[in-house]
């Protein structure tokens, strides 16, 4: 018997057709699973993956599906993921995800099929300009046009997204592959070399190191891979030796949270928050994230977050750098180490880790969003994957499970929502023994339903808690904001926002979901406790009270 390595050898030696060069090249970089939506101009490069045991080719009905599930399987895999997508109008159907997947540094490499190079000129039906679609969402982008090249394209493309999402700029790399390059012979796998860890700028981190000794009305924001449980230390030993105060991204790609860690506080996302939050300091260090900017702008309100005078400090977005100013600043004991694993320990036997230390009993009654937190962060299990994409009922979630047992957190980083449940798919297909919980919004989860068909399909172990208040709270409370339009009347454009009708337990029944529907908090705990308990995936809609209009964090 021939090992899957030594199959890959063989064919570089002899040669192999351009889909099989890209394949085995992609293998040779540690990349094991592809999301697909593929089309005709594909199926090459999936007839290539049958003969591959080695590449696991998980179907997506929709293209925003597989780009968000490459999103959510690259931030739990720590390793580049792979989407395949049809043509230009499938890359399109799939930006908003790459969009996410790119503001959230995710190694990526999107394949997208196209036309024969010899038909390209005639223009048929589904030509499109692919490399004017993928250049803003994408670090790199390239067209292979012979099968000789596919090999070391595609080798190229997974130095590129390993790059970019190393340096922060956006890890999503679109190789372009035309069907005949895929279909004819000559081509040859490439190697591709190991990442080296990218290293600190010493001068900043000497800058910075002089400020934090020299002025205590310092912040320090992190971000990025800072907030696992090295950096999270890291951070906490400067807080404590400097009395530099610690604040967080608002939507980290991955957020480690456990009991004894120190559990940061994020930028909040309202504006008025935000500015008060970052006001008052003379010197901000960055490390791990960038100066944030305002979401949206407003008539008469601010265009920047900083205080006139604030002075701002960039340390870059290698870990290493906030390791290095944790040295100089606040030098680590005799015996002690600085290196701290970023893998999750094994779960306890019970699974319960110290749940019923940190949190009072669960509540009963009407169920609102505050009781909804309540339950999940005393329900949630250990090693838990949080998808959060509950918009605004996410601060109560975020604060009902601080001092839950530990798990990491996977926000919308880019802000384009239909992320959470195509990255539910990938990051179950990552952790394939850890339980994946999707803390979905009911608007934005009719962006992305297909998700739930291939969470079936695979045998997935997600639970995904719709939070269903029939509106798009979050317009709502934009609208509120509107000031001074003549003749306006708020009362008709709240129309806008009003989303009651749907069904999620039909909508999830007809993806082969098992559903059920909790209208008290005693529903809710009752049913999360048995979807917990199932294999395989699980959808509980969580009827909640529609928000009041200008409600902030009441509403989903």
């Amino acid at each position: 018997m021939t090992s899957h390595g030594g199959d890959r050898r063989a064919r570089a030696r002899s040669g192999v057709r351009g889909a099989g060069a890209v394949l085995d090249t992609l293998a040779n970089g540690g990349v094991e699973v592809c999301f697909a939506n593929p089309g005709t101009s594909e199926m090459h490069l999936v007839a290539e993956m049958t003969a591959r045991p080695s590449m696991r080719n998980v179907l997506c009905l929709f293209e925003g599906v597989a780009t968000g599930a490459a999103d959510g399987y690259g931030r739990m895999a720590e390793r580049p993921a792979s989407a395949l997508l049809h043509l230009g109008p499938g890359l399109g159907n799939g930006l908003a995800n790459l969009h996410n997947a790119r503001r959230a540094s995710t190694a990526m490499v999107a394949l997208v099929g196209d036309h024969a190079t010899y038909l390209k000129d005639s223009d048929p039906p589904l030509n499109t300009d692919i490399e004017l679609l993928a250049a803003p969402v994408s670090a790199w982008v390239r067209r292979t046009t012979r099968a000789a090249e596919a090999g070391r394209d595609t080798a190229e493309a997974l130095l590129a997204a390993r790059a970019g999402a190393a340096a922060g700029t956006g890890g999503v790399a679109t190789l372009i592959l035309p069907s005949d390059v895929c279909w004819s012979e000559g081509g040859r796998p490439a190697e591709v070399p190991a990442a080296a860890p990218a290293p600190a700028d010493a001068d900043a981190v000497e800058r910075a190191a002089k400020i934090l000794r020299d002025d205590t009305g310092c912040l320090l924001f992190i971000g990025g891979a800072n907030l696992r449980p090295a950096g999270l230390r890291a951070a906490a030993r400067i807080a404590r030796a400097t009395g530099a105060r610690l604040l967080a991204e608002k939507s980290p790609a991955r957020h480690r949270r456990e009991p004894g860690l120190p559990d940061i506080a994020r930028l909040p996302y309202p504006l008025e928050e935000a500015l008060a939050q970052l006001d008052g300091y003379r010197h901000i260090v960055f490390a791990g994230a960038r100066p944030p900017v305002p979401f949206f702008g407003y008539p008469g309100r601010p265009a920047g977050l900083f205080a006139a005078g604030c002075e701002l400090h960039l340390l870059g977005m290698a870990p290493a750098a906030l390791q290095d100013l944790a040295d100089l600043v606040a030098p680590v004991g005799a015996g002690a180490s600085r290196h701290v694993s970023d893998r999750p320990g094994p779960p306890s036997a019970t699974g319960q880790g110290r749940r019923s230390l940190d949190h009072p009993g669960l509540p009963t009654g009407e169920l609102t969003v505050a009781k909804a937190a309540a339950v999940i962060g005393t329900l949630l299990p250990e090693e838990a994957v949080v998808v959060d994409e509950a918009i605004t009922c996410a601060p109560d979630l975020v604060a009902a499970t601080a001092g839950a047992p530990a798990h990491d957190w996977l926000c919308l980083s880019g802000g384009s929502i239909g992320m959470g449940m195509p990255a539910a798919v990938g990051a179950a297909v990552a952790c394939p023994n850890r339980r994946v919980l999707t803390l979905q919004a009911d608007g934005s989860a009719m962006y992305t339903p297909q998700a739930l068909w291939t969470q079936a399909r695979e045998g997935l172990n997600v639970v995904t808690v719709i939070l269903n208040n029939a509106s798009y709270a979050s317009l709502a409370d934009e609208l509120a904001r509107v000031e001074g339009v003549p003749g306006a009347d708020l009362g008709r454009t709240r129309g806008v926002s009003d989303i009651s009708g749907l069904d999620f337990v039909a909508l999830a029944a007809g993806m082969g979901v098992p559903a059920t529907r909790a209208r008290s908090a005693d529903d809710l705990a009752d049913q999360l406790r048995r979807a917990l308990a199932e294999p395989g995936p699980w959808l509980i809609e969580a009827v909640l009270p529609a928000p009041h209009a200008g409600g902030g964090v009441s509403g989903a």
